[in-house]
């Protein structure tokens, strides 16, 4: 799908339009984690938006030709995504309608309208949303922007991983939440690429075990429901070409429940003010749920990969 030459010349067209978000060591904390080594977080939560989907949002806007922009863009998403598309479009100064779950966090469907984006809540899941933003695509014309599947879209979400490299010289273990299979894709990809040894742990709900199930199969698997209430990360099914992609770079996925990440949300905002959605506390939540698998690193990178409310109340 994407190779390490995909994922540099990303990171050079979105460097303008994006930021470069810092990294913080967690330290200091009422009840420290099970682990050794050290934790660092990157708070990809203070990107625009409030998460990673801005760099391959933009990433996809900068290789498409403006033509093809006049109906807008369309997309599906649980929240973040749609906020990165809603962002990304008004940059370009042109339309965007983004259909979402009725799991999604009413602060993104407020957020997303903030932004200028036509709203539609349709569905259970995000697979039934994005059925519809298709059907919008075809009948409008405007530009679909898949979420995960895009390789432009991953590629962007890949620039994550070499400014973790950058920022964090002796990391050996980074921890990502997974929804699609994006990120972690484009991240993995980037990661190994440039140092091999680092481990990849991938993180999922016990309610939407997507990639989790497909390495069980050993193959691109569909799940037979999606309970998790945590709509970034609710995904019946992953790209095949993708699966095809992250399967030999993961290390292992645990699995988290969604009250381990809301448990893990409100930690980050009581211990150390992060305001961070429950997808963006998912790897909190593995640290604490599973120390057993970090208590051999040295040094932890736990990216907190998008902002929201969850753990302020």
């Amino acid at each position: 799908m994407i190779g390490i030459d995909d994922i540099e010349r990303a990171a050079t067209a979105v460097a303008p339009h994006v930021r470069r978000t810092p990294v913080m060591p967690l330290t200091g904390l009422q009840t420290p984690f099970a682990v050794d080594g050290a934790i660092i977080a990157k708070l990809e939560c203070l990107q625009v938006t409030g998460s990673f989907k801005a760099r391959g949002a933009m990433n996809r806007l900068l290789a498409t030709p403006r033509e093809r922009l006049a109906a807008g863009f369309v997309t599906a998403s649980g929240g973040n995504h749609g906020l990165a598309v809603a962002r990304t479009a008004a940059v370009a100064g042109v339309p965007a309608t983004v259909f979402l779950p009725a799991t999604v966090s009413p602060s993104k469907v407020e957020k997303l309208r903030g932004w200028g984006a036509a709203v539609t809540i349709i569905g259970e899941v995000w697979d039934q949303s994005n059925a519809a933003a298709l059907e919008h695509a075809r009948r409008t014309g405007a530009e679909y922007v898949h979420p995960f599947a895009d390789p432009l879209v991953v590629a962007g979400q890949g620039t994550l991983g070499l400014e973790i490299l950058a920022d964090i010289p002796d990391v050996d273990t980074v921890i990502v939440a997974i929804g699609g299979g994006g990120l972690i894709t484009g991240l993995a990809t980037a990661i190994k690429a440039r140092r091999p040894s680092v481990r990849i742990v991938g993180v999922e709900p016990i309610g939407s075990p997507t990639l989790h199930a497909c390495l069980a199969a050993g193959a691109c698997v569909a799940l037979d429901t999606v309970t998790t209430r945590v709509a970034t990360m609710a995904c019946r099914q992953t790209d095949p070409a993708l699966f095809a992609q992250v399967q030999p770079l993961l290390d292992t996925i645990l699995l988290v429940s969604d009250d381990a990440m809301l448990a893990a949300s409100r930690r980050l905002w009581f211990e150390a003010g992060i305001a961070a959605d429950l997808s963006g506390a998912a790897s909190i939540a593995a640290l604490a749920e599973h120390p057993e698998v970090f208590r051999s690193d040295r040094c932890i990178c736990a990216l907190v990969c998008g902002a929201g409310p969850d753990g302020m109340v």
